[in-house]
């Protein structure tokens, strides 16, 4: 599943890395905290490798 947007494309990153250890889960906030403790590490791993090229700043997915 290719990342929406930079922004998932990037807490999907910072997930990532606090899961493999390279990064501090206590930093993590938002978005990035709640995918961290959700997905496996194959899954964020999927969408933190989705190029950024042409993906909007922010999606927002709420329906009205």
């Amino acid at each position: 599943m290719p990342a929406k947007s930079k922004a998932q494309q990037m807490a999907a990153g910072a997930a990532l890395a606090a899961k493999r250890g390279e990064g501090r889960k206590s930093d993590l906030k938002g978005a990035s905290k709640s995918m961290e403790k959700s997905m496996t590490e194959d899954q964020l791993e999927d969408l933190a490798a989705t190029p950024r090229k042409g993906k909007p700043a922010h999606v927002d997915d709420r329906r009205s």
